[in-house]
C-alpha cells in the first residue's frame, strides 16, 4: 500500500507545478532540473537520502524523494519518510506561545521566572578559567523574559556552541539550561536551548503536555498526522537513518529496535516534508490554514520581524565538530524574530531567498524557509551530522538556486 501512496504523490507534487492564478508556480524545467541534482547528489555520496517539497499559500508545487531511508536495510526514501526534525521544532513551540500571548494568558515582556521560578535569581557569568573549569559570577542586570527566550537572547547556550557550557557541564554536572547566564539577557545573541523552557510555559500555562497541546491547537487543524513527539510501532518503518559524515564516507547508525521519544519545547518531534509544509503554508497565509486561524496576522508578523534591535545573528562556532559545523549563514547581517532567523539580504540576482524570508534548521540537517514577499516556502530534510557539514549545506544551496531559478511569480 505504501508504494501505491508514493507514486500517487508523485504525479500530484508534479501536476501542482502549474501553480493557481495570481499565486507562484514552479515550471516543469525547475522541478526536472531539482530532481536531476538531487539524484546526482545521492550518486555522489553527497547525501545518502533527501525529501524536498515546495509550497506556496494553498498547494504544494513540489515533492519528491531520493536516496535511501534505511542503506542497511536497502530501503529507499519516500515522501512519507519520517524524520527527526529536531530543532524544527522550536517554531512549532514558538507557535504555542504565541497562542498564549494572543489569549492573554502570556506576555512577551514577563519575567520567565514568572512562570519557571528556576529562572528567578539567575546570574550571569563574570570571570571564567577555561584551566580548572571555574567561574565567578554576578547577578544580571536584567530578568531573562518571555521575548529574550524567543529571540534567543537569553544568555543561555547549547554545549555545542559554547566552550564554557561545555567546561561547567563536566565540573559542575549542571544541565546547560540550570548553568549561570553567559552574558545579561537581551545584550546578545546566542542560539540556546531556551526554547525548551518556553515549553515548560507551555505546560504550566495551559495545564496539558505539550504533545496534548500541539495536537489539539496545531497538528490537528493543520492536518499534520505524521508529527508528534511519539512514533506508533505501526509508523517505525518509517523511520529514516541517521547517517555520519567522516572523512571518507557516509557512516550509517541503524535505527534502534525501539524508538525512545524525547519531549522537549526546543527538539524532539518527528514529522515529514508534506506534514511540515502545511504548517509552512499557515505561516504564509498569515497564521490560518483552509479556512482555521491559528495565528492572527499581527502575530505572525511580529514573529517574523526584528525582534532584536541592533543585534545581529553572531556566527556560532564548531565546538563540538562532530556534532555541528559553524552556522548560520548571514551570520552578522540577518536579525532574529520570535522563533525565525530573519534574511536581511536581498538574494534576487543569485537566486536566492528574499530579504524578509525566515528560516530555522535541526541538528541532523533538516531545513526549511519561508519568502513571504515570493509567496513560496521549502523544506529540505535530510539526516546527516554534523550540522551545517559543508556538503550538505552546499546540496540545500544549489536546491535553493534551481528553485528561484524556475519559479514563476
Amino acid at each position: 500500500m505504501r508504494r501505491l501512496f508514493i507514486s500517487v504523490a508523485i504525479v500530484s507534487a508534479l501536476v501542482c507545478t502549474t501553480g493557481s492564478a495570481g499565486l507562484p508556480a514552479l515550471n516543469p524545467a525547475g522541478a526536472t532540473a531539482i530532481s536531476r541534482m538531487f539524484q546526482s547528489a545521492v550518486d555522489a555520496g553527497e547525501i545518502p537520502g533527501v525529501v524536498a517539497a515546495v509550497t506556496n499559500r494553498e498547494r504544494v508545487l513540489y515533492l519528491e524523494a531520493f536516496g535511501k531511508q534505511d542503506a542497511g536495510k536497502n530501503v529507499s526514501m519516500a515522501n512519507d519518510t519520517i524524520f527527526r526534525i529536531a530543532s524544527m521544532t522550536k517554531p512549532v513551540t514558538s507557535v504555542a506561545i504565541m497562542m498564549l500571548v494572543q489569549e492573554g494568558k502570556v506576555r512577551l515582556d514577563d519575567p520567565a521566572g514568572h512562570y519557571v521560578p528556576s529562572l528567578n535569581g539567575r546570574e550571569v557569568i563574570a570571570s571564567f578559567d577555561d584551566k580548572d573549569g571555574n567561574a565567578t559570577t554576578r547577578p544580571a542586570r536584567q530578568p531573562i523574559t518571555v521575548r529574550h527566550l524567543l529571540a534567543h537572547t537569553s544568555g543561555l547556550a547549547y554545549p555545542f556552541t559554547s566552550a564554557t557550557v561545555v567546561a561547567i557541564q563536566e565540573k559542575k554536572k549542571q544541565e546547560p539550561r540550570d548553568q549561570p547566564l553567559l552574558f545579561d539577557p537581551g545584550t546578545r545573541w546566542h542560539y540556546s536551548p531556551a526554547t525548551a523552557v518556553l515549553g515548560d510555559i507551555v505546560e504550566k500555562v495551559s495545564g496539558e503536555s505539550i504533545e496534548a497541546f500541539y495536537q489539539q491547537r496545531m497538528f490537528g487543524p493543520l492536518e499534520m498526522v505524521d508529527t508528534s513527539y511519539r512514533l506508533p510501532p505501526e509508523k517505525e518503518a518509517r523511520l529514516v537513518t541517521i547517517h555520519r559524515r567522516e572523512a571518507s564516507a557516509l557512516m550509517e547508525t541503524p535505527n534502534p529496535a525501539a524508538y525512545t521519544p524525547t519531549v522537549r519545547g526546543d527538539g524532539g518531534l518527528v514529522s515529514t516534508a508534506a506534514d511540515y509544509a502545511r504548517f509552512v503554508q499557515m505561516l504564509l497565509n498569515q497564521g490560518s490554514w483552509r479556512g482555521k486561524r491559528l495565528l492572527t496576522a499581527q502575530s505572525v508578523r511580529q514573529m517574523t520581524s526584528n525582534q532584536i534591535g541592533a543585534l545581529t545573528v553572531g556566527e556560532m562556532p564548531a565546538v563540538l565538530p562532530r556534532t555541528s559545523a559553524a552556522f548560520p549563514f548571514g551570520a552578522g547581517t540577518d536579525k532574529f524574530g520570535l522563533g525565525f532567523q530573519i534574511t536581511m539580504t536581498d538574494g534576487a540576482a543569485a537566486h536566492e531567498r528574499s530579504a524578509g524570508s525566515y528560516t530555522w534548521g535541526g541538528i541532523n540537517n533538516t531545513h526549511f524557509w519561508v519568502d513571504p514577499r515570493n509567496g513560496v516556502g521549502a523544506i529540505y530534510l535530510t539526516q546527516v551530522l554534523p550540522f551545517y557539514n559543508a556538503t550538505s549545506m552546499d546540496v540545500m544551496k544549489r536546491f535553493e538556486h534551481l528553485l528561484y531559478e524556475h519559479l514563476s511569480r
